[in-house]
């Protein structure tokens, strides 16, 4: 049974797991990615968010604190620079694990990737186009649709009204013709010439 046991020690002693879990923080905040297998990637998020949050904080006493953890001056450049400039407004939940299809060759494991959710511009595109496209794409029934409710919102409405009678021209239909009535079989062609 595994009551009450939070760490997950990861096969390994606590000297080594600290080391491995920095060394793949250090690669984390200086690539923004790595992939890993889903166990240490979920250590890894609860190594890494505490570091994140206390980068927000720029201070002398904060950056110490980070770098005994780190021993990097390049992840610790970058963590205070680029990363803790992104993730100012964000209250937590700074790395996303996205499971991988695929397994490890050699021992079957499953693997993933851990990003920084703010830097995967795939996914904020993503975010953006649908959060533009939702408010575009809704339908009113009414007649007049989209030009409409955009001139109720904007306070333009007489703009708009203004522009309908121009937008829409009228067309007279073209003058009625006299038709003639065909008796059996016979074709257009004949019944032009008998008349």
């Amino acid at each position: 049974m595994r009551h009450g046991k939070k760490i997950n020690h990861l096969g390994r002693t606590a000297s080594h797991r600290n080391a491995m879990l920095s060394n793949m923080a250090t690669s984390l905040i200086i690539y923004k990615r790595v992939t890993t297998t889903v166990a240490k990637a979920k250590a890894l998020r609860q190594f890494v968010e505490p570091l994140l949050t206390k980068a927000k904080d720029d201070t002398t006493h904060s950056r110490r604190t980070v770098f005994a953890t780190l021993q990097n001056k390049e992840s610790m450049k970058e963590l205070f620079g680029s990363v803790a400039e992104k993730i100012a407004t964000r209250p937590g939940g700074y790395t996303r694990i996205l499971k991988l299809s695929a397994t490890r060759a050699g021992d079957n494991a499953d693997m993933c990737i851990i990003e920084l959710v703010d830097f995967n511009e795939t996914l904020l595109d993503a975010k953006n186009a649908t959060e533009a496209k939702s408010t575009t794409t809704r339908r009113s029934r009414r007649r007049g649709g989209k030009a409409e409710a955009a001139g109720n919102e904007e306070g333009t409405s007489a703009a708009v009204v203004a522009d309908a009678p121009a937008a829409t021209t009228t067309e007279s239909a073209p003058a009625d013709t006299a038709t003639d009535t065909l008796t059996n079989g016979e074709t257009r062609e004949e019944a032009e010439k008998a008349e």
